[in-house]
């Protein structure tokens, strides 16, 4: 496992990605106007598998610097399901049911999660008082900027499953970011081309069998389809795995802070939606729990 490296390309990449995702959900709720949520997600998957694959195919077709034990395999399989085509389907069954607050605290509680499993699982992740606090003081800036919709109700029958499903999502995203910092040696490209066809080997059998074969899809809703697919999948998943595997899932999860963020200020921006009340407020609370608990990598940063 190589060593944990932080510098100006992690921050850039994470910086990409929090505006990437942020932006992403008004994009979907596009999409969904003409397809149903499973086959949103098959679209996406499958669509970025392909695409990423061929890249890495252009390039050599080189994964692993040797071959796999039976153990390493089984962890790749559980990565692949757990990346992409688990989390999806859980979110778009659970969005059903349960407030957007709700959910958008729930992928926040990602990072939360990555603390401890990093601690156990990957060497030179150790919990520490000043990470600790600055994760917990960056969760409570989210919840901040979401407001009372948080934790509002959704009256549905169905809520408590529908919360259950969106935070099994968090787990899964968790989860997949430690073990994939466990792999060894890597081609970034391949990996994430393998995950997201793992995904796609999951994910469209479960979306035929929930919603079956999908009519046909009018052209803007391909259009949308082919972005998601191009941009916050295929591109994301690339830098997802390239800071995952050299600055490690703790720093990666720090990006779920910065998701909602961008989400409000680019909905600002593009649709003329309101700035929230308490925007500054969580700014200040997201930027500083970050500060916080990234010290030693921003006082290396600012020292070079």
């Amino acid at each position: 496992m190589a060593e944990i490296r932080i510098d100006r390309t992690s921050w850039i990449m994470i910086a990409a990605l929090g505006i990437v995702w942020g932006a992403t959900f008004p994009v979907i709720e596009l999409a969904l106007q003409g397809i149903t949520p499973f086959w949103l997600a098959s679209a996406r998957i499958v669509l970025a598998a392909v695409l990423t694959l061929g890249v890495w195919r252009l390039r050599g077709g080189r994964l692993f610097e040797r071959p796999l034990t039976r153990a390493e395999l089984v962890n790749l399989l559980i990565v692949g399901a757990l990346s992409s085509a688990l989390p999806f389907m859980l979110i778009s069954w659970g969005q059903q049911y349960v407030t957007a607050g709700f959910t958008g605290v729930s992928m926040a509680s990602v990072a939360l999660m990555v603390l401890p499993l990093a601690h156990f699982l990957i060497a030179g992740e150790q919990l520490s008082w000043r990470k600790a606090l600055g994760f917990v003081i960056g969760f409570i800036g989210i919840v901040v900027l979401i407001g009372g919709d948080a934790f509002e109700a959704s009256g549905d029958v169905r809520e408590a499953p529908g919360r259950v499903a969106v935070l099994a999502a968090a787990g899964c995203y968790a989860v997949s970011s430690v073990f994939m910092r466990r792999l060894p040696p890597v081609d970034p490209i391949g990996l994430s081309g393998v995950l997201l066809a793992i995904g796609a080997m999951l994910v469209v059998p479960a979306a035929i069998a929930a919603e079956g074969i999908p009519t046909t899809i009018d052209g803007k809703t391909l259009f949308w389809l082919v972005i998601l697919g191009l941009i916050p999948t295929a591109t994301a998943n690339f830098l997802r795995v390239q800071v995952i595997r050299t600055a490690g899932p703790t720093f990666m999860s720090l990006t779920n802070y910065m998701v909602p963020l961008w989400a409000v200020v680019l909905g600002w921006i593009f649709l003329s939606e309101p700035l929230p009340p308490s925007l500054l407020w969580a700014l200040t609370l997201i930027l500083g729990g970050v500060g916080l608990s990234q010290y030693g990598a921003l006082k290396r940063l600012f020292a070079t």
